[in-house]
């Protein structure tokens, strides 16, 4: 049989202080002073890696996302634990990439030597911005001044690998602050930042009742000189909002663009595939109960932990895959439509050929990359490709 593709975990953890206005993420409020259910969610998140590792075969991972919810609010032990136990149950790559989101508060700075003697080797800390009004406006509880300690913190513990999470696109944010954000996060010297702008997502607050917003011209502006000027401190894009310097891509995002395989386990995880039966491959996704308590209670149910299920339908494949390759920069070689997807070349190449046409990709045909121009209207491009699917 042909070769899978690369094998990633992403692992849940759905608890956070405060709900932010503006997330559509499955997480949930817990006080600072409320317990959080360590011991039994660690018991929970094990069973469910137990029950999916059997479809992995002898593949081991190359890459562990810890996300959320804020992933720090639990304790070094939690995590030395937990990925002990991981280790024996699936074989990590050399070097694997392990990466663990943090927010900026008190509380989590103190453990971020733990979570580095825990085999924890890259963090990304959620800042969003360092001006007070706009980390107001997004109910975040943290101040700039903290941001900027926790950095300096994770460096005293021994990370040499931070991403840091920002926003653009505030309410009230004008160019100035934008650029002035890149300045600050900057001036820490990230080897990662992920700079994206702020949307309104349906079940959110600031959906509900909307900010607003800076105009279509002012935002465009913002990513005009916030992109240059990102390139000039030697942070290159890769992706449509990820920047890093020489060698420190995220190897996790990375293996998502590319169409690779994920386990996800945890409260409302989801994961992707491929297996190989009667020399056809299949790709399933799959999707872990979502409410914590509700997936806390799985421990006993005889259904498991997975709440839903899908394979993805043969004519449904090139805009799945589309949709993550076309967000690199670079694209990917056709190669990898063949690898990931099982299909030949040709079953995509007659739904791109007129997107080339319309200069919206370019035009070498071993490649799956937009143009610049198709990357600012990724969604028109998109569209088009899921048109012609159903065509």
């Amino acid at each position: 049989m042909p070769a899978l593709p690369p094998l990633a975990l992403y692992v849940h953890v759905p608890w956070c202080v405060r709900k932010c206005p503006y997330c559509d993420f499955n997480s949930h409020g817990i006080g600072r002073n409320e317990a959080l259910p360590e011991e039994a969610y660690l018991e929970a998140l094990l069973a469910d890696l137990d029950a999916d590792a059997g479809l992995v075969g002898e593949r081991s991972l190359s890459s562990v996302f810890i996300g959320g919810g804020t992933p720090s609010l639990m304790s070094p032990d939690f995590y030395s634990r937990f990925l002990a136990a991981l280790s024996q149950r699936l074989g990590l790559e050399t070097n694997c990439e392990i990466t663990l989101e943090a927010n900026p508060g008190t509380v989590e700075q103190q453990r971020f030597t733990g979570y580095r003697e825990a085999g924890i080797n890259r963090l990304s800390i959620g800042v969003q911005s360092f001006q007070a009004e706009q980390l107001e406006v997004l109910g975040r509880i943290h101040s700039g001044d903290e941001a900027r300690r926790a950095v300096e913190s994770a460096r005293r513990s021994g990370f040499d690998n931070i991403n840091l999470d920002l926003m653009h696109g505030l309410p009230g944010q004008t160019l100035e602050l934008a650029l002035d954000d890149l300045e600050q996060a900057l001036a820490l010297s990230p080897e990662h930042l992920s700079w994206y702008q702020l949307t309104l997502e349906p079940n959110t607050e600031f959906h509900s009742h909307p900010p607003h917003l800076p105009e279509d011209d002012m935002l465009w502006d913002i990513q005009d000189a916030g992109h240059a000027r990102l390139e000039q401190a030697g942070l290159g894009r890769y992706e449509i909002s990820a920047y890093a310097r020489p060698g420190c891509r995220s190897r996790h995002n990375l293996n998502y663009w590319r169409f690779g395989d994920y386990l996800g386990i945890g409260a409302g995880a989801h994961g992707k595939l491929s297996r190989w039966a009667d020399d056809e491959l299949t790709i399933e996704r799959r999707w872990k109960s979502r409410q914590p308590d509700a997936y806390l209670r799985r421990m006993n149910d005889p259904r498991g932990f997975v709440a839903g299920r899908q394979t993805i339908a043969e004519d449904e494949l090139p805009l799945e895959f589309a949709m993550n390759a076309l967000r690199l920069v670079d694209g990917v070689e056709m190669t990898a439509w063949e690898t990931t997807s099982g299909r030949p070349a040709a079953s995509l190449e007659r739904r791109l050929n007129l997107l080339r046409d319309q200069g919206l990709m370019v035009q070498d045909t071993s490649r799956i990359q937009a143009t610049p121009q198709g990357l600012l209207f990724l969604n028109e491009l998109l569209t088009r490709i899921a048109e012609q699917s159903k065509g």
